[in-house]
């Protein structure tokens, strides 16, 4: 029990680690949704979204692709956040507002998980792990 509470206790102490992990993650995934939405455009037209609204398509993939790189990147963290947040908004009430919890696909609990953290990431900005610390660390 001593070693998994020495264990436990030196991890306490990297949270911000942590949090660099998260924006990380979310910032490759988004990259990767991006992508596959630039690749395949009629798989947002599947989801309910209008024809005439196509050209809109591009545009999230887009944002998606060079937003998610500024994120994982942690360079410009809060604006990549910030131009992501009405799109995430938009698929979690308006685009998988029809589907109910725990649907298989794309699903509700998964654009409104991924709402919250780039809220918490436009509030708290990059945290450790990031180009924005690496530079501010090189000042000092």
């Amino acid at each position: 029990m001593n070693v998994f509470t020495s264990f436990s206790s030196s991890l306490d102490t990297k949270t911000g680690t942590a949090y660099g992990l998260i924006r990380i993650f979310l910032g490759i995934a988004l990259t990767i949704r991006g992508w596959l939405i630039l690749s395949n455009p009629e798989s947002i037209i599947d989801l309910g979204v209008n024809r005439e609204l196509f050209v809109w398509v591009s545009i999230i993939g887009i944002s998606h692709v060079f937003g998610g790189l500024l994120l994982g990147f942690g360079f410009l963290t809060r604006l990549s956040a910030l131009i992501q947040i009405p799109i995430l908004f938009s698929a979690t009430f308006f685009v998988h507002a029809h589907l109910k919890l725990m649907m298989g696909g794309q699903s509700i609990e998964l654009a409104a998980l991924v709402l919250f953290l780039l809220c918490v990431f436009f509030t708290f900005g990059a945290g450790s792990l990031s180009i924005t610390e690496f530079m501010e660390n090189k000042k000092k």
